[in-house]
């Protein structure tokens, strides 16, 4: 099976990590952008096939979508399963995990991706019902972290919480009507943070396998914020206690 990928830093960020992944590259034709150029000639000296078309067929491939004169056909790459998760715990002495409860919007996985590799996140769980494909929307939006942080796709999510708890990672779920916030809270040792849909929040059963329940403090009038934005807020005070 194949895909496609599109943007500048999706396209990079997959030569760097691993280029056989590349079946063909697609380019906009006339196209004289100082960085696509660059990674063009990287992609030629990688032996990649590139192709010239035109600005119909690229929209027509991304359905729109801003692709920056660039697309490319990769095979699928191979995703984590629970196993992985095992691994991951047994090789970090203090594991910070993400996890996302009920996302089912591509560009707010993508968000969330981008924001948990700057944040250090060492995996990203989601679980395989109810949760947004991280398709080429998702990666395009993740600026090449999609390519560099492992995401989890797990069958039953309060049984992953679970299992996090038997190998001691402590489980902060997001709630705004949680008795203290954010910055009360102790992120450091081995973590896992959960944040829910925007609006619905987490589902009942993640709710009830979290260790604690923190809100982020709000000063303005909006109700609540987008996940992205929140997931960013929790895990970069994570790193500022961790460090």
């Amino acid at each position: 099976m194949n895909e496609i990928i599109y943007g500048i830093h999706s396209v990079q960020a997959l030569l760097i990590r691993d280029p056989k992944h590349f079946l063909d590259v697609y380019l906009l034709k006339g196209r004289n952008d100082r960085r696509l150029q660059s990674l063009v000639h990287q992609l030629k000296q990688a032996g990649i096939v590139i192709r010239m078309v035109s600005r119909q067929w690229l929209d027509e491939k991304t359905e729109g979508a801003v692709h920056q004169g660039i697309v490319a056909r990769v095979q699928v790459e191979w995703r984590f399963q629970r196993n992985e998760l095992l691994k991951l715990l047994a090789e970090q002495d203090s594991p910070l995990l993400l996890i996302l409860d009920g996302i089912t919007d591509p560009h707010n996985l993508g968000a969330c991706m981008r924001c948990a590799d700057a944040a250090g996140v060492h995996a990203v769980i989601v679980s395989r019902d109810r949760a947004a494909p991280l398709n080429a929307t998702a990666k395009k939006v993740a600026s090449g972290a999609a390519e560099t942080v492992p995401l989890i796709r797990v069958t039953n999510l309060a049984r992953t919480l679970r299992l996090l708890q038997e190998h001691n990672v402590w489980i902060i779920g997001t709630a705004g009507e949680a008795p203290h916030h954010l910055y009360q809270s102790k992120l450091t040792g081995s973590l896992a943070l959960v944040v829910g849909a925007e609006g619905q929040g987490m589902r009942r059963l993640t709710r009830k396998h979290c260790n604690e329940l923190v809100s982020i403090p709000m000063a303005g009038t909006v109700s609540s914020l987008n996940v992205s934005v929140a997931a960013g807020l929790c895990l970069f005070e994570a790193v500022r206690q961790r460090s």
